[in-house]
């Protein structure tokens, strides 16, 4: 049965149109539901159909770019304008560098960094004409440091982290601000959603040790609201930052000790981190 969405138009008179990408779960879904019970115009992009009564949900692979433009043109069909758009479908890997297969990096590659790009081309041109957007590129404090078998999901977020700085200066004009938000661990079924390379005997014992670790990481994570309300306090900003971090502090004082501690030192904390030392 599907859930007829509906704008008011005292809604529409005063709150933002929001497009959310990877809403069937976890973090999208819960922030599509948070704007959309706050009254906002909510979108979610997912690649299934996902049942909510607080926003409207377009089936789309956002690494498809001619169903991105569909996407998009099916929201402006009953709206004059893109507010805000947070992109936050992505996956994660994990596994040593040497195992990785070629598939495997361009599948991690084409979800979180093209398909975050093809969205930011896609509303762009509205965002333009009506002088005003935010863009909110959901990234990770692990994105800021290469992470023991999670090279290539650290490597993903830092290109869409640099992508993003590019972006800020090239928009601005137009009065759109872009931003990466770097979460740390956060409560959700991610580990079902990651590629998980083939594990060579070399690395077995070691990459076992790492791998529970992450995943009890996950589940003494941060609760997804809280990521919900930051971000709205967010789009309460009148300025940003390239960057927001957002996390538990023993994640996030990893970025700055990364600046300041020598290379040797730091390598050293974040071996005992992940109990490889």
């Amino acid at each position: 049965m599907t859930t007829e969405f509906k704008f008011t138009y005292n809604q529409m008179s005063q709150h933002k149109t929001i497009i959310i990408t990877g809403t069937s779960s976890g973090i999208g879904f819960v922030l599509a539901e948070y704007f959309g019970k706050k009254g906002h115009k909510v979108y979610g992009l997912s690649r299934k159909h996902t049942e909510s009564q607080y926003f409207k949900s377009i089936p789309t692979d956002v690494t498809d770019n001619e169903a991105v433009q569909n996407a998009i043109a099916e929201v402006l069909k009953t709206e004059n304008r893109i507010d805000v758009l947070i992109n936050n479908a992505g996956m994660g890997m994990v596994g040593a560098v040497e195992d990785s297969s070629k598939e495997d990096i361009l599948k991690l590659f084409n979800l979180n960094l093209v398909g975050a790009v093809q969205m930011m081309t896609a509303v762009m041109p509205k965002m333009r004409e009506n002088k005003f957007g935010q863009i909110i590129n959901v990234s990770s404090i692990g994105s800021e440091m290469g992470l023991p078998f999670r090279g290539f999901y650290s490597a993903s977020k830092s290109a869409l982290d640099k992508v993003t700085e590019a972006m800020r200066y090239e928009v601005y004009p137009w009065n759109i601000h872009v931003c990466s938000l770097h979460l740390g661990d956060i409560k959700t079924n991610i580990a079902e959603n990651r590629v998980r390379t083939k594990v060579s005997e070399p690395y077995k014992n070691v990459f076992d040790k790492v791998y529970a670790l992450m995943n009890s990481h996950v589940g003494d994570g941060t609760e997804p609201l809280e990521v919900a309300t930051y971000v709205d306090q967010l789009l309460s900003k009148n300025k940003w930052k390239a960057h927001y971090y957002f996390g538990k502090f023993g994640q996030k004082i990893g970025v700055p000790l990364k600046w300041i501690l020598p290379q040797g030192t730091y390598e050293n904390l974040m071996k005992k981190y992940n109990k490889l030392a």
